[in-house]
Order: structure tokens, then sequence, then C-alpha cells
């Protein structure tokens, strides 16, 4: 097979990585575990569990069973839940794979106390999201009887605003973990971790903070980027004063100047509500984004900068918390949102 490198890379910092989930287990009055759902965060979930696990982590969390499998087999004593519990065709995997099925509904427990052999599970309790998990008076009303459950959850909706709804749940989750026993409890995701002690319970799940991102003030700071994408410059052509650049001609050259044109472009994740405030850097010098942003082609104004040339590569601006701002795009968007295309890097930053 041609080994081919992508005019596309995602340097990502593994240092920053453990760095993050060590400032957040900090802070996490039992364990700390990780969300690597969506290929962990759009960086690549093998990856992300490989360096936590080395740092200490030893709970991880994907979405489906199919993202469980392709973490198999796994290394030493992690463990592995999968949050969207178990349907009719979840269970061959559900029974032969080494992870957890989160359960999040009568109906699915009903379907693991009749197939799951007695085997463990953990258990969502809904208490105010509406989105997955049992009622908390179903949760106490008995429907749960029976079940080995080694963690029973609940996620909170507003953790990353000073809402009443955090309290709130938290009432509604103190009242169920008085009432269903399990092994461990947990309530707090990144934001949730930020709120204090009194979310942390057993267990912690961060997910967007250990990729680089901001959920809450209290983490500004002390967070750092871990996803860096690069782009690969196809041409450096000179432009004349009143000449339109990209599509529908919406930048056009204030002088003579210089673009540099980049193989990147929306099908890669780097959507049009880029254009007009985007931008990337080469030997410190800034180049801003300017036209539309295409299906795979984007242009800077390279006017400034001196020297570059085909090949060179170009450090695109995405500090999360500021691109989010910037673009309307959450944090989340902005990282899982990075395409296959992307050749992911991963490198150490020590200080």
């Amino acid at each position: 097979m041609i080994d081919i490198a992508s005019p596309l890379r995602l340097r990502l910092d593994s240092t920053a990585l453990v760095r993050n989930w060590q400032w957040l287990a900090a802070r996490s009055p039992g364990a700390c575990g990780a969300a690597i759902k969506a290929d962990g965060y759009g960086l690549g979930a093998a990856k992300v569990m490989r360096h936590l696990a080395a740092a200490g982590c030893r709970d991880f969390f994907v979405a489906t069973w199919a993202e469980a499998a392709a973490l198999m087999p796994l290394a030493g004593d992690v463990s592995l839940s999968v949050f969207h519990g178990v349907g009719d065709a979840d269970m061959v995997a559900a029974r032969t794979l080494p992870a957890r099925p989160v359960l999040n509904s009568v109906e699915q427990v009903r379907r693991w106390r009749a197939a799951g052999e007695g085997r463990p599970c953990d258990i969502m309790v809904d208490t105010g999201m509406n989105r997955l998990g049992l009622r908390v008076e179903e949760a106490i009303g008995g429907a749960l009887g029976g079940l080995a459950i080694d963690t029973l959850l609940s996620h909170l909706a507003s953790a990353d605003e000073d809402s009443e709804q955090n309290a709130r749940q938290l009432a509604a989750f103190r009242t169920v973990r008085q009432a269903v026993p399990a092994r461990r409890y947990s309530l707090a995701n990144s934001a949730g971790i930020c709120l204090g002690p009194d979310y942390g319970f057993d267990l912690t799940r961060p997910g967007l903070a250990l990729y680089g991102g901001v959920p809450r003030r209290e983490a500004a700071g002390h967070i750092r980027q871990v996803a860096f994408p690069e782009a690969r410059v196809l041409q450096v052509r000179e432009v004349r004063k009143g000449e339109p650049v990209g599509y529908g001609a919406t930048w056009v050259a204030p002088a003579e100047g210089r673009v540099a044109i980049a193989n990147m472009g929306y099908a890669d994740g780097y959507l049009r509500c880029h254009a007009g405030q985007g931008g990337a850097a080469w030997r410190a010098r800034d180049l801003p984004l300017v036209g539309r942003v295409s299906m795979d082609l984007i242009a800077f104004d390279a006017s400034a900068a001196d020297g570059l040339a085909e090949g060179d590569w170009l450090a695109l601006d995405y500090d999360l918390p500021s691109t989010a701002v910037r673009s309307g795009l959450s944090q989340y968007e902005l990282l899982t949102g990075l395409g296959t295309r992307f050749d992911r890097c991963w490198i150490s930053k020590e200080p």
C-alpha cells in the first residue's frame, strides 16, 4: 500500500491531554474517568485511551457498541461503559464485549435482566434533562431490583451556566443515591467538576475539558489546548488591487499583494462561518482568512508573509473558546467536526 501524506494534519499534544485530566482529577472527590465517545471527540479514541490509561485513568465511556468494539482488546484493568445502553440489536455485542451497558429505560432494564446473565450494568437516571434515563420515580420505585449496578449516573443539563437547574438536579440525584444501591455514583461532566466537590460523588466523567475546551470560567487558564489543525499551502499567488478572491467575489484585494491557497475547507469541518474572521499563522506572522470557505480550499492574505511558499504549513487559529465566540459554533462542534482527511499526529510538549 502506498503511504501518502495528507495535506492536512492535526497536531495533538499528549502532555496537554494528560495535564488536563490531572487538573480535573485533582478536583474530583472520587475517581476521574474520561468520555471518549465520537472517536475521542475527534482526536482518536484509542490513542486518547492509551495516553490517559498510562496517566492513571481507569474509567472510560463511549456512546455506542460500535465505538466499544473499535477499542478492543482493552488493556489492563480499565473499565468501559456504553452510554446508549442495549437495544435488541445490541445484545450480542453487550454479552460478548468486556464493557458495561448504561441502561436508560425500563425496557432496557428488562432486556438486560432477561439476557444479561447477571452481569454488572450501569444505570442512567434522568434528574431533569429529559434526554436519556429512567425517571426518578421509576428508579426508586423498584424497577431496578435484582440488578448488579456498578455505577448509577445522571447528567447535568446546564452545568456550563449559573443555573438553578444544577441545584435541582443535585438534590434529585441525592434522593436516588439514598434509595438505589450501587457500587458508585456519578453526576459531573467537565462543567460539573467546576461546580465544586458536591457534584463529584464517586466518579466524574469529563469530556470537553480533556481535549482543550473550557467548560466554565473556573477552568480558564488551567485547561491547555490539545488540538492544533494545520493546512499545507497549495499555491501562493499575486493579486492586483481590486481583484476578487473566491466564490461570490466577497473579498477584493485593497492593494497589490499575495494570497496563500490552502488545502482545507468545509468538507474538513472548517465551515463557512469562519469567513471574515478566521486566520492562520506562519513563522509568527498572522494571515487573515479572506473570501469564502470552499469545500476543500481556503485563501489567506499572505502579503506580510515574505518567504511563504508552496508546500509550507499554516497553523490555523483554533483556540477553542475564542474560536467558538467568533464562529458561533460550540467548542464541541469545533473538535468533533474536524474531518478524516486530517492526519492525527501525536506529539508531547514538555514545559
